[in-house]
């Protein structure tokens, strides 16, 4: 028989659960707040340049096809790809073989013009981006791209009439000058007219470079001026190679 004590307590029990139950579900939870972790660093996507809002980037050179021209030759057309491709131009950018651009010795860079191959008629509009060619008897060197468009690729070299459409520059006067004579096989006669230029024009300033032809020899008169460079051109002649009057700008 259970003692005194033990029975209140069985007898209590029930009432203590019951009271246990009621507080557990009826009564108001006090939370503590958890640390929210920020949210994720999403990195901003990479920004592409603005479109460009110079005249050469609107104007695309085969846009102007049906413009009138300000300036007409006519003479021999060949074209270049490698070694230079992938290589600056004489204007900074990067040449492209693939792209409708032209070297030329005299005209203002960036200029349009439209090469027509006489004997076909066929025609693409071009941008100057280089200088040359430098070979005595032809005026425009084409990229790949152009000479493939008006079909002087397979046989080398066309008569075609040049039209400039449009020029960032006068084309009759202004403009930085200077004389190119080359190519040499030989690096001492490059030196040796390097050095003979140098002492007969001491204002001139005259550098030797290595070119994939050869060897090359330019000079540039005092301002760069260009009746300075058509009198160095007149007085001076060479064995191999040519001279050249090229304009910079």
């Amino acid at each position: 028989m259970l003692p005194p004590t033990a029975r209140v307590w069985l007898r209590l029990a029930p009432i203590a659960v019951s009271l246990l139950l009621l507080s557990a579900c009826g009564g108001h939870k006090t939370s503590r707040s958890q640390p929210v972790p920020p949210p994720p660093t999403i990195a901003p996507a990479e920004s592409k340049p603005a479109p460009s809002t110079s005249t050469e980037a609107k104007t695309a050179p085969g846009s102007q096809h049906n413009a009138k021209p300000i300036y007409v030759e006519t003479g021999l057309a060949s074209w270049y790809g490698p070694p230079y491709h992938h290589h600056k131009g004489a204007n900074g950018e990067v040449y492209d073989q693939n792209a409708l651009t032209a070297a030329h010795r005299t005209l203002p860079m960036n200029s349009v013009v439209r090469v027509t191959n006489i004997e076909n008629k066929q025609s693409v509009v071009v941008r100057i981006t280089d200088r040359g060619p430098f070979i005595e008897d032809r005026i425009i060197d084409l990229s790949l791209s152009a000479a493939k468009a008006v079909d002087v690729w397979r046989q080398g070299t066309a008569q075609v009439k040049l039209e400039v459409l449009s020029a960032p520059l006068p084309i009759a006067e202004g403009g930085r000058w200077c004389v190119q004579i080359g190519a040499f096989q030989s690096e001492h006669e490059a030196r040796k007219l390097k050095e003979k230029l140098q002492d007969r024009y001491a204002n001139a300033n005259v550098v030797q470079f290595t070119g994939p032809t050869g060897e090359w020899v330019r000079l540039r008169p005092e301002g760069d001026d260009k009746r300075r460079a058509e009198e160095v051109a007149s007085k001076t002649h060479v064995k191999e190679g040519g001279v050249f009057l090229v304009r910079l700008d």
